[in-house]
């Protein structure tokens, strides 16, 4: 498996994904946004995807490892980083999650949240494989924040209030799950496998760079991976830049952020 990446941030702020990628695995995280609020640990979400993005391509590293297990593992060992914080915190720093890795003539891939998976197949199909739980929870708040343009106090102070009444579902059995603290999050990821001659190529993301085709419907599938192959991830992200510049305040696709930050990895063989 060849797999080559890019991230960029999506303002003034620290990019807060990651990306990692190796010759069978490819790993793509993207750190949920604390909206100014606390969070009970004193080094910040761009530390945590950065350690947790370390240990999971390490525990992925052994073949036997299933990737539920060695996403368990990466929680783990990155909660044990900073027992002095407050990890029982509900705003604790955490993260999206999406992986592929090729194990023989097989393809598994893990998904918690809403960073896609997505399998561009032989025939030309394309298969999308997420978790939008998220978007079951907290619709009239979500709706509140899409009303007003981006950069306004209102829009800020909306979003405010959303995240932190996302932070109350969050990781329970009446919410959605993301990469926290805790290491049982990693049973409640979307997993599958497919074997590898049925696929052409694949690409792990954020939703930063999803919405392309989901929210901004400026592309199709068939494009992004068209996009992929001829030019790479570079151009794939200037092109949710452009996209992004020709709404600058949210007003034509409502949204949390101007430029969200945006991460894929392309896998082909």
């Amino acid at each position: 498996m060849r797999v080559c990446f890019d991230t960029a941030s999506g303002g003034a702020n620290p990019n807060e994904d990651w990306v990692g990628g190796s010759h069978n695995l490819a790993v793509v995280l993207d750190g949920l946004s604390t909206a100014g609020l606390p969070t009970g640990c004193q080094h910040g979400v761009p530390w945590f995807v950065a350690h947790l993005g370390g240990h999971l391509m390490a525990a992925l590293a052994d073949p036997s490892a299933t990737l539920t297990n060695g996403l368990a593992s990466a929680l783990e060992r990155v909660a044990a980083l900073h027992p002095d914080c407050d990890l029982a915190n509900p705003g604790t720093p955490s993260a999206t999650v999406a992986v592929l890795r090729q194990r023989h003539a097989e393809l598994d891939y893990l998904v918690l949240a809403d960073s896609p998976v997505v399998l561009e197949e032989a025939g030309g199909d394309h298969t999308v494989i997420t978790d939008l739980r998220v978007d079951d929870v907290l619709p009239e708040l979500r709706a509140e924040v899409e009303s007003y343009e981006t950069h306004t106090p209102e829009h800020r102070e909306a979003l405010r209030r959303l995240v932190l009444a996302q932070r109350q579902v969050r990781n329970t059995q009446d919410g959605y799950w993301v990469a926290a603290a805790k290491p049982e999050a990693a049973q409640h990821c979307v997993t599958g496998s497919t074997k590898l001659g049925d696929v052409r190529s694949a690409a792990v993301m954020s939703d930063g760079v999803s919405r392309l085709v989901t929210e901004y419907s400026t592309a199709t599938w068939e494009q992004v991976f068209s996009t992929l192959r001829m030019e790479g991830p570079t151009s794939l992200i200037a092109s949710v830049r452009k996209t992004e510049a020709m709404d600058p305040t949210g007003r034509r696709w409502p949204r949390y952020k101007s430029g969200d930050d945006a991460t894929v990895a392309y896998c082909c063989w």
